[in-house]
């Protein structure tokens, strides 16, 4: 697979939620969309606009929208609530596990401006918990998608199966380069590039930059697999146990806390299957700040040129 590194199409993944939600809304009468008060950032206002009836504002109470979502469900309807990842998973945290995990409700919960990418909003705003507060929940499907195209593929496919769902997004643009026309498998790992001495195991935004990493560690000599894990929950074990039988070295790629999240799963995966060595890229147990999305990956060392480095640090010992 070809990749643009040098003038990437960019698309913003949370433009791939609001097209989809048209799409959904067109073609089923029964799904309904639940907002908190940020309709016009998370982009549910197109779906308010072309199926006012179906469309619920319940406001700044998060909490509210997702005991109104398992209502829904019980009544019937497939109800997709939408706010910031912080809000949309801090927030409601009891109501998300009480009403819509252990009752098992066809909930889905689509978010958007996660990680830092919403960086000017700052700390509060930024969600870097919220796959782990996710994956921890019985029942819960947790996606990661990278891209638009593949953004757009996840929120259709969790509609379209039944139980609760969280999906996991961004507010800036973005590189799109993941084939529109692959199927999007549930469960299934994404592999980007074949290689023998590493493999990166990317998810969500740092899927681009375990490629962009790759490229470079190539032209050094160093072969490189990349996968991407869209789906945490359930998590792909053959693909990853392969990867690791195959490399000898395993190293997570996420934008969020190192515990409990990407490398936390592969961790699990790996020391029951195939025990092996490991590292990370991921935000080391702290807050973020403000700054631009770019200013931030550079801080918080989850980038291209700290990829680089962990993969040379283990291969030169």
């Amino acid at each position: 697979m070809k990749f643009n590194f040098d003038n990437p199409e960019l698309k913003e993944t949370r433009q791939a939620f609001a097209d989809a939600l048209i799409k959904l809304g067109s073609e089923n009468p029964d799904v309904v969309v639940l907002g908190g008060d940020v309709s016009g950032s998370v982009k549910t206002n197109v779906f308010r606009d072309a199926f006012p009836d179906r469309f619920f504002s319940v406001g700044i109470a998060e909490q509210d929208m997702i005991g109104t979502a398992a209502g829904l469900a019980v009544a019937g309807k497939i109800p997709i609530a939408s706010a910031y990842g912080e809000f949309a998973t801090g927030r409601p945290f009891d109501q998300i596990r009480q009403s819509v995990a252990y009752s098992q409700m066809n909930v889905k919960i689509c978010a958007s401006h996660c990680g830092i990418s919403v960086g000017p909003d700052g700390a509060t705003h930024q969600s870097l918990e919220d796959v782990g507060l996710m994956r921890l929940l019985p029942h819960m499907t947790v996606l990661t998608p990278c891209d638009y195209n593949q953004t757009y593929k996840a929120i259709m496919k969790c509609v379209e199966t039944k139980g609760p769902f969280y999906v996991r997004f961004y507010r800036d643009k973005t590189p799109n380069f993941t084939d529109p026309n692959e199927e999007y498998e549930i469960g299934k790992a994404q592999i980007l590039k074949e290689g023998k001495d590493v493999t990166l195991v990317a998810s969500g935004l740092l899927v681009w930059e375990a490629l962009k990493a790759a490229e470079v560690l190539e032209k050094d000599g160093i072969s490189v697999k990349v996968i991407n894990i869209h789906t945490i929950k359930p998590i792909d074990v053959d693909a990853l146990v392969k990867a690791a039988e195959e490399t000898n070295l395993v190293i997570t790629c996420e934008d969020h806390q190192k515990q409990s999240g990407l490398y936390g799963a592969v961790a699990e995966v790996l020391s029951l299957h195939r025990p092996t060595q490991m590292d990370y890229v991921a935000v080391e147990d702290t807050f973020g700040e403000s700054g631009t999305m770019e200013e931030l990956m550079r801080k918080y060392k989850i980038n291209d040129e700290e990829i680089i480095r962990k993969v040379k640090k283990h291969l030169k010992k």
